[in-house]
């Protein structure tokens, strides 16, 4: 059984949803690309591991045009014969679960029960243990310390689908099917003494670790406490303990998984060296390293030296991966530590890296985000790529609505995301139901549909959101609103209840029965340098990273600490909806902006070097 050691609760996936807005019509674009892959196509790694794929491939090797070859077969990474076959099928298993859970989608239920049912045939043709599209041989090359890539990062994945089946749904066959399958990679680790099975956990795990601690929740097997401690990764998490940082240089998202099972570990164990690890990790990780203006911290999937970052922008800097693990993390930490912080930092990332790395058209992920003046996204294609960031993509976008609101087991309810969604939460014990919704699309609209704050007709500069609270409860309820790091004085609000300003908190009382809140926080357009390169900025309004839509570096002329000497907004209305654009100003050249999560095929900057203007 979990033991709760959290400040905050997450929601269950059916308690909250997204009702509206460009984050929801992501969601639904995520959910008919989740559709549009057929099971067997899903599963044809597996199936052929097991011996009982159909014989496409060598009746039809290949076709004119990639579009044509795609329809019947999936490739790039789940090509067979690629070493880390089957992946992807474990993220669409996790992905469709939450999405099912949260929305009920029958359709997807019923695809998901067709891969439940072709994998265990797949288990029971393998003998009644191996379910993975991984070959059993590649385990023995690892342990011989041969080239394999990283097959138990590919085995990770069809567990988590599994154990996410399990979690999200309640589908004993799921849990029935993982648990077999983790006796023989017990087995098979077993076989080697400690000395030599640190030296396999250097090469690449994924989150087998989170999935030996969900399977001990799940199951009270002691097979999994062993498996934990066994999987104890000494050579990362030793000098984290330590107060080191092991990070600088290492690659990012081979480490993080691993954290995030040592989190899971500790919420299950509550065993304190886990927790350790996790809150030093995100030192090193986040506090001791800085980020760039998206709230990444890696290039070409390594960490960059902590606030060194000027070095780092190139064609590959930030990985999607990373930041839908960070992500992740920083709800961990939020949810143990209470903290603002981690939740400024994963509003960045949200726009900026998961909205910003998903294409707004045709859902697909860019692997890596160029930071590099003149850049472009590269989109991956439906069926000829499944890289590893294709995988956290179609997770994420399942995920969104539980980052915005939180319960807590001290009665109180948090709002920590101001995102369009409707939740039922429990304060105490009681049911409490938090509406939450944003006055347009983007969030920026006046009191009315034409106007501004007092009557200004021009777009006005504030995220503006209705919170609505209801329960049958007489006890009062106390709402924790966040206020965003990036507003601009004090919020505006509006409300019958009793509220106050906590540091980053607005905190409210409601009474019972219906209480709305009304609020506003203003924001400015802003300057933000790159950490080590104090003359070289990027722009932002409010928690958005402005794209500036130029073939190559272009440098600026103006005050780095005044973006309004350098931007003006431009193109801002159209027909009811208010725009988030600008152009340049006092420039030899006219340069357009606009959010970078809607930056599609067009190149781009997004670090501007300024130099002052010399007066005559």
């Amino acid at each position: 059984m979990t033991i709760d050691t959290s400040t905050a609760i997450t929601l269950a996936p059916g308690a909250v949803r997204l009702t509206r807005g460009d984050v929801d019509r992501r969601r639904r674009r995520n959910r008919d690309y989740l559709v549009s892959l057929t099971e067997r196509n899903l599963v044809q790694n597996h199936l052929i591991e097991a011996g009982i794929g159909d014989q496409l491939w060598h009746l039809h090797p290949s076709r004119d045009g990639h579009g044509d070859r795609g329809l019947d077969r999936h490739w790039g990474w789940e090509t067979p014969g690629s070493l880390l076959r089957g992946h992807f099928l474990g993220h669409w298993m996790s992905a469709a679960s939450r999405e099912v859970a949260t929305t009920g989608d029958a359709v997807l239920r019923g695809k998901l029960d067709n891969v439940i049912r072709l994998l265990a045939e797949c288990q029971e043709e393998n003998g009644g243990a191996w379910v993975f599209a991984t070959p059993r041989s590649f385990l023995r090359r690892l342990g011989e310390g041969r080239e394999t890539w990283a097959p138990q990062y590919a085995i990770h994945k069809t567990f988590m689908g599994l154990v996410d089946v399990y979690r999200d749904l309640g589908d004993e066959r799921a849990l029935a099917i993982a648990h077999r399958a983790a006796g023989e990679i017990a087995a098979w680790a077993r076989g080697f003494d400690r000395s030599r099975f640190q030296e396999i956990l250097d090469v690449e795990t994924g989150g087998m670790l989170e999935v030996w601690a969900d399977l001990l929740e799940a199951t009270g097997d002691v097979l999994y406490r062993e498996l934990l401690d066994r999987y104890w990764h000494a050579s990362l998490f030793d000098p984290l303990l330590d107060g080191l940082d092991v990070l600088t240089n290492m690659h990012a998202n081979t480490t993080i998984p691993e954290v995030l099972g040592a989190a899971r570990a500790y919420e299950v164990t509550r065993d304190e060296r886990w927790r350790r690890v996790v809150e030093a990790y995100w030192e090193w990780a986040v506090v001791r390293r800085g980020t760039f203006c998206t709230g990444g911290q890696t290039s070409g999937e390594i960490w960059t030296p902590p606030f060194e970052f000027a070095a780092r922008r190139g064609s590959k800097t930030q990985e999607h991966c990373v930041v839908y693990n960070m992500i992740r993390l920083a709800d961990v930490m939020f949810r143990w530590s209470g903290a603002a912080e981690p939740l400024d930092y994963m509003e960045t990332n949200l726009y900026n890296g998961l909205l910003a790395q998903q294409n707004p058209e045709t859902g697909m992920v860019a692997y890596f985000l160029p930071l590099a003046g003149g850049g472009r996204k590269e989109w991956g294609a439906p069926t000829e790529d499944f890289w590893c960031c294709h995988g956290t993509l179609v997770q994420a976008h399942t995920r969104h609505a539980q980052l915005a609101v939180y319960a807590g087991a001290d009665g109180v309810v948090t709002v920590a995301q101001y995102l369009s969604v409707r939740a039922e939460a429990a304060a105490a014990g009681r049911a409490v139901g938090i509406d939450i919704r944003l006055l347009d699309d983007a969030g920026y609209v006046g009191p009315d549909a034409n106007a501004g704050p007092g009557g200004d007709r021009r777009r006005p500069r504030a995220l503006r959101t209705r919170v609505t609270v209801t329960s049958d409860a007489t006890d009062a309820v106390r709402l924790r609103l966040r206020v965003p790091a990036w507003t601009v004085g004090e919020p505006g609000v509006r409300t019958s209840a009793r509220w106050r300003r906590e540091g980053s908190w607005l905190e409210v009382d409601h009474a019972g029965g219906e209480t709305c809140i009304d609020l506003e926080f203003p924001m400015a357009l802003r300057a933000v340098p790159i950490p080590d390169e104090p003359s070289t900025i990027a722009f932002l309004e409010g928690p958005v990273v402005l794209a500036g839509l130029v073939d190559r570096e272009v440098a600026l002329h103006g005050d780095a600490g005044d973006p309004t000497t350098m931007l003006a907004p431009d193109d801002e209305r159209q027909w009811t909806q208010w725009l988030v654009r600008y152009r340049s100003i006092g420039q030899d050249a006219a340069i357009r902006f606009l959010p970078l999560h809607e930056v599609t095929d067009q190149r781009f900057s997004i670090y501007f070097p300024v130099r002052p203007v010399v007066s005559r």
